[in-house]
């Protein structure tokens, strides 16, 4: 059974022009980080439009949250601000309600 989540943390990233592929690659690298973190158990690089990108992430409890946010995606996140993407929106959120990975 999948670890169940009460904590997450949604960021929109809007690329730079002609940054889109590289803020692909971004979220790419991103994912083999947060594998070495055992308390964020969903992680999600997503993409809303052409330049629109984002991360959605879960964890279960707020611990985990504050542990991710100050681990090595969050550095990362703002050494690349300005140079693949404008000023990231990091927004925390509680999850009401999920329905777990198989």
């Amino acid at each position: 059974m999948a670890t169940q989540v009460s904590k997450a943390v949604l960021v929109r990233l809007e690329a730079l022009p002609g940054k889109e592929d590289d803020v692909r690659d971004f979220l790419n690298q991103g994912l083999a980080i947060v594998e070495g973190e055992p308390k964020t158990v969903r992680w999600f690089g997503v993409q809303f439009g052409p330049s629109s990108f984002g991360i959605f992430d879960a964890f279960p409890d707020d611990d985990g949250r504050q542990t991710h946010l100050s681990g090595e995606v969050a550095q990362a996140l703002g050494a690349n601000t300005g140079v693949l993407f404008q000023e990231p929106t990091i927004e925390q959120l509680d999850v009401v309600a999920e329905k777990q990975p198989v």
